[in-house]
């Protein structure tokens, strides 16, 4: 049997994970190596670079060692990965400088000084000037590491980085780019005004191509190390959400998906460029030819919840999720004394805009328990996803079902939840938490000239969840008190 194979690789912000896919869409394996984040100042986030290439060898490795037969099928390589980080690279393409990563927040006065002096690049963007994205980042090394800044030759997203190990070649793609601030992303180009407006110029940004596009091949250093034949042919890919979108088949306009993973996202896709600056929802190039999709993005999704199992000093989420169930059971109304939690751990994107935000209970008292706690954080963060949901609605995009992904979609409570607090029906899918490598493979196909077929196949839907409305008074009464807290949350670093 010589089908061939394609290798999908999804550099995560806490995980890098590769797949072998066939051409029937069957994922033959996979494995992943886990990632670590530096925080060295508060607000800080930063990786260095050459872990994910070693993450990289270790999983593909573990590929070649489970599945040596299909490995040695492998005929073309894609890639996804987070978005909005900054690979800083001198003209030997050494790299300068930690990556600065996308839920970093240092560049906050670079982001309102962009903002104040070129009002009207936004509409151009797709985005407000932020500090989780890129060309703030590039302003705050400027004028922090001048000496380092001027080194610079070029400036990668994370997973080209993947590229210039694999190939040598400094490439991007539209999709990844747009997560940059400097992309024109109507017409899918560097947008020249902003990158000059962070004292860079179009020489130092890499070549753009389309997701699905021949980009590179694989070199023949790589290749020996890998184990794979020279000259692979690797796609353009692009990051994490629209790669996930292509993994779960959600290509057309009108199609919708929620992602939970370490942040969380509502995204909805257009057939046009279709964003709110003003309310922080974002408009970016989705990883296929004339598509878009309009994002809302919370910077803190499931990670809340790892976070108060460990605070609650239990062992595993599941272990804390069975209390919520037992004690507060998904088709009861939660009373309104119970906590609330405002989802700010790492700040917030849409619709507030404000890295400096952070999470907080309120409405403890001598009877909470771990199981209060652990349902609060799970309705915070779907409260957050609602204040994203109407911002995502008010720039005219259409959200109706959605698909849940990412690792929060492990919990049917939570989807349930989510279902009840959205008002619309929530579905998961079988292997769903691989979408972004099962994208990033498909995109192999494609730029192998193969698999066309395979982008108009989605995933079997594993569950539907259907919102329960005589839930919503509760919820509704609840929503409006989480509301209501923003002020204070905001006045407390103003």
């Amino acid at each position: 049997m010589n089908s061939p194979v394609s290798l999908g690789i999804d550099l995560g912000t806490s995980e890098l994970k590769a797949i072998l896919l066939d051409e029937c869409g069957v994922v033959l394996a996979h494995a992943g190596a886990r990632l670590t984040v530096s925080r060295r100042h508060s607000g800080w986030s930063e990786q260095d670079p050459q872990d994910w290439w070693q993450a990289c060898l270790s999983a593909l490795d573990q590929l070649r060692l489970e599945r040596p037969e299909a490995f040695s099928r492998v005929c073309c390589i894609g890639l996804s990965g987070q978005m909005h980080g900054a690979v800083l690279l001198g003209d030997d393409d050494r790299v300068l400088y930690p990556a600065i990563l996308w839920d970093d927040s240092r560049a906050v006065a670079q982001a309102e000084a962009l903002g104040r002096d070129y009002p009207d690049f936004a509409e151009v963007t797709g985005s407000l000037p932020m500090a989780g994205l890129t060309a703030p980042k590039l302003l705050w090394m400027q004028q922090h590491e001048p000496q380092l800044f001027n080194a610079i030759d070029c400036v990668l997203s994370p997973k080209d980085y993947l590229r210039l190990r694999l190939s040598g070649e400094r490439i991007s793609d539209v999709s990844d780019a747009a997560g940059t601030l400097w992309l024109d992303v109507a017409n899918r180009e560097w947008f020249e005004p902003m990158v000059r407006a962070t004292g860079l110029s179009l020489l130092q940004m890499p070549r753009l191509v389309e997701g699905g596009a021949a980009s590179a091949s694989l070199s023949q250093t790589a290749a020996t190390c890998l184990g794979l034949p020279t000259g692979l042919v690797i796609a353009g890919g692009g990051g994490d959400n629209p790669v996930a979108a292509v993994g779960i088949g959600a290509i057309n306009a009108g199609d919708g998906f929620i992602t939970l993973g370490t942040s969380a996202a509502i995204v909805a896709i257009t057939d046009h460029a279709a964003g709110n600056p003003a309310s922080a929802v974002h408009s970016f190039c989705h990883a296929l030819p004339n598509r878009w999709y309009t994002m809302g993005a919370m910077l803190a999704g499931a990670s809340c919840l790892r976070w108060v199992t460990r605070l609650t000093g239990f062992a595993e989420e599941q272990a804390l999720l069975d209390q919520v169930q037992a004690m507060l059971p998904i088709g009861h109304p939660v009373p309104l004394s119970n906590p609330l939690f405002l989802p700010y751990l790492a700040g917030e994107r849409t619709p507030h805009n404000d890295p400096l935000l952070r999470g907080g209970f309120m409405s403890l008292g001598h009877d909470c328990t771990p199981a209060m706690l652990g349902y609060a954080v799970m309705e915070g963060v779907g409260f957050g996803l609602l204040d994203a949901l109407q911002a995502v609605q008010s720039s005219g995009a259409t959200v109706q079902a959605c698909a849940l992904v990412g690792g929060g979609a492990r919990s049917e409570y939570w989807a349930q939840l989510l279902a009840n607090i959205l008002e619309r029906e929530v579905y998961t899918l079988q292997g769903s938490e691989l979408s972004a490598c099962i994208g990033a493979a498909k995109l192999g196909f494609m730029a192998n000239r193969q698999g066309q077929e395979l982008l108009r196949e989605g995933m079997p839907v594993k569950a539907r969840y259907l919102p329960d409305t005589s839930l919503r008074l509760s919820l509704q009464a609840r929503y409006r008190k989480f509301q209501g807290l923003l002020a204070a949350a905001k006045a407390l670093h103003e």
